[in-house]
Order: C-alpha cells, then structure tokens, then sequence
C-alpha cells in the first residue's frame, strides 16, 4: 500500500486498496514459464505476496502509518499526540479523526 485514496477535510474514511490477488495470479502464470534460474525468486515473491494478502486492513494501516512518520523523520512515541500531528503534516489531507484512527492502528500492531 503506498498512499490512502479518499482522503480530505470532510471525509474521515481511509480506504485501504489491495490488489494482492492480482499481482499473485501475474507470479502464478510467471513461474509457469520460468526458467530453473528464475524459479526460485519467483516462489519466494509468489510466498511475500500471500503472505501480505493475508494482512488485515489495521496491520496495513499501521504499516502505511510508520512508513509515513519515517518519511517525516518523527522518532518519537507512535501513541503521542506529536506522532499524530507529524501524520498529519506527512499528509495534509488527513481529517484529525482519521489520523487518531490510523495511529490507534500503528499502536494496536507493533512492527
């Protein structure tokens, strides 16, 4: 996941797109026709992918949310109110609700 469609001021909704199935049926019909050499690193993407699909939508919410707040160079408490305004300076488009949501996420599921 690298960004949160849907975001603005009036809108306290994250949707969370996943096209996981896709990219695993493209590495299915890839490792058809892979070369011995190729095998290897196709099943061990072909096994990430799965293993990614079978994340919840809060596990992916926490891991966008670290990626944001490294981006942003905060290196404090995840659970602080500053961890929810550097968020929020990272994506301006987050409503205050959605930001506390997401951070409620990056809490419940610790990397």
């Amino acid at each position: 996941m690298t960004g949160i469609t849907g975001l603005s001021k009036k809108n306290t909704f994250v949707l969370t797109v996943r096209d996981s199935d896709v990219i695993a049926a493209a590495l299915r019909e890839a490792l058809v026709g892979a070369s011995p050499e190729e095998r290897p690193g196709l099943e061990r993407a072909a096994a990430l992918v799965e293993s990614t699909a079978a994340d919840n939508e809060g596990r992916l919410h926490a891991g966008w949310v670290r990626s944001r707040l490294d981006a942003a160079g905060f290196t404090g408490d995840i659970a602080s109110v500053e961890a929810v305004r550097a968020l929020r300076q990272a994506e301006p488009r987050l409503s205050l609700l959605a930001a506390v949501q997401l951070q409620k996420d990056a809490v419940a599921y610790p990397e």
